[in-house]
């Protein structure tokens, strides 16, 4: 079903409708408390990241390429702007999100984003994992050195979000949890953290952002290092969530067009707010798999409630206990962990190249609280590996017939391979001619060349002749374009 016709469609049924208008409601509600932590990391009013999320919730609904992912001002975000803020205050963060929106933007445009396909599969299950834990850690502090009472709530919270779906999925656990807490909480008047405590979530809506330094040299040389920051991490963290979005719902995205309508949505949300943001794992997750969450319908519910909140509903926000967000979002930390990757039995099979990318994945995301950093340290170790187990596929066989040696190399030539190719041929003791069939290999880069090149002069130095034959047409022509000029 194509995305049109699934909203149309859900607009149709009530029982659809119901689903992915609560969905975005729960969402609402697991998105709030996260967003004002990272305005605190960020070093701006907590108003500011949650008038901006409206923004980037209401843009990415509208152009985002990826229904039902939820994108808000995250933490990844708010840590690269964080060092911004303290060293030369909140001006500064306009046009680094300004320039860090057009970054990804041309991103998009370019269509950049099919470098994705290079992420693979271990560092993905290592991302997902990593991302359980950062999830669960960051709710531990709400049951540290808190009230008595908040336990008995937690409690209660986790067994509406653990049961109920036992008896009906007409609506979200997460939001009867969070509903029924709330209410036992202002009935009881026991006193327990708020929403409230987190920072001020109510009053009149801000205008747009006013641009207080000049848009010059001096300005362009203190935002640039942020802008990238913000546009790559953000760009980083959309496309692997759109990725996980398309495993949970078995269904494709647009990833190009998410990566210009994160450029987009971060402009309108510098401009109005003042903060960017990009896709929010945990709160995705919340939609898709605690909520029920697959279309476009969802996301654009939140936006709607995140902006009654703000506007008409602070009170009620600032009422529910953290400790009902911290339960929901651990349960959520918990299934998000792919418990089958740790499983003994899988770790015996997976080959111990594959389980090193995922262990290092973690190990680096838990390290740096940068799920960024950790995919980019994941992606390079497989890389390396991955070259490490090509390179020794490449063999060369050899067989003397008559006054001619014949050397049969298979495998793909590239720098891993190719470097010590030369050493497997026996130069001294061949005949006067030498033949070298290619035909079962492939020329990938400079480095294959200069190998080529030098087996060539070596057979010359010993006043003998080498051929090759059996390159592919494309192998051909790379090697004829690059034979003997590498050294000019």
């Amino acid at each position: 079903m194509t995305d049109p016709s699934a909203v149309l469609a859900v607009l149709r049924s009530p029982r659809l409708l119901t689903r992915e208008a609560l969905a975005g409601i729960v969402t609402t509600l697991a998105l709030v408390p996260e967003v004002i932590s990272f305005s605190v990391i960020a070093g701006v009013d907590p108003r500011v990241s949650l008038v901006a999320s409206v923004v980037l919730l209401a843009v990415t609904t509208v152009l985002g390429g990826r229904p039902a992912m939820v994108t808000a001002a995250a933490g990844s975000v708010a840590l690269v702007i964080a060092p911004l803020v303290h060293a030369h205050g909140t001006a500064y963060v306009l046009p680094a999100v300004l320039l860090g929106g057009l970054v990804q933007i041309a991103f998009g445009v370019l269509g950049l984003a099919r470098l994705m396909r290079f992420v693979p599969r271990s560092v993905m299950i290592g991302f997902v994992n990593a991302l359980g834990v950062l999830i669960f850690a960051a709710q531990v502090p709400h049951l540290i050195g808190v009230p008595w009472a908040v336990y008995p709530l937690f409690a209660l919270t986790l067994a509406i979000v653990l049961l109920l779906p036992r008896l009906t999925t007409a609506v979200p656990a997460a939001l009867v949890a969070i509903v029924v807490v709330t209410a036992a909480v202002l009935i009881s008047g026991v006193a327990v953290p708020t929403v409230g405590d987190e920072g001020e979530v109510a009053g009149a809506l801000p205008g747009l952002t006013a641009l207080t330094v000049p848009l010059d040299l001096t300005t362009l040389s203190i935002i640039w290092p942020t802008a990238l920051s913000v546009a790559f991490v953000g760009l980083m963290e959309t496309l692997l969530t759109a990725k996980l979005v398309d495993r949970l719902t078995d269904t494709p995205s647009r990833k190009n067009r998410e990566s210009w309508a994160l450029g987009v949505a971060n402009i309108g949300a510098g401009l109005w707010g003042g903060i960017g943001g990009c896709a929010m794992i945990g709160q995705t997750i919340v939609n898709v798999k605690a909520g029920g969450g697959r279309t476009r319908v969802s996301t654009a519910v939140a936006a709607l409630f995140l902006l009654a909140l703000l506007t008409l509903l602070g009170p009620v926000m600032a009422a529910i206990p953290m400790v009902a967000l911290a339960a929901v979002m651990m349960v959520v930390a918990v299934t998000t962990v792919d418990w089958h990757s740790l499983n003994p039995v899988t770790l015996r099979r997976m080959p111990l190249p594959e389980t090193a990318v995922m262990a290092l994945t973690v190990a680096v995301v838990i390290a740096t609280n940068n799920l960024a950093v950790g995919v980019g340290v994941g992606v390079l170790l497989a890389m390396v590996l991955f070259a490490r187990r090509v390179a020794h596929v490449t063999r060369v066989e050899r067989e003397v017939e008559g006054d001619v040696a014949r050397y049969a190399v298979h495998g793909p030539l590239f720098f891993g391979s190719s470097n010590d190719l030369i050493d497997r041929f026996r130069v001294a003791d061949d005949p006067q001619h030498a033949v070298v069939d290619l035909t079962h290999a492939q020329v990938w880069d400079a480095s294959t060349v200069a190998a080529l090149d030098a087996i060539e002069q070596r057979y010359a130095d010993h006043g003998r002749q080498v051929r090759f034959e059996g390159l592919d047409e494309r192998s051909t022509a790379f090697h004829s374009r690059l034979s003997g000029r590498l050294g000019e």
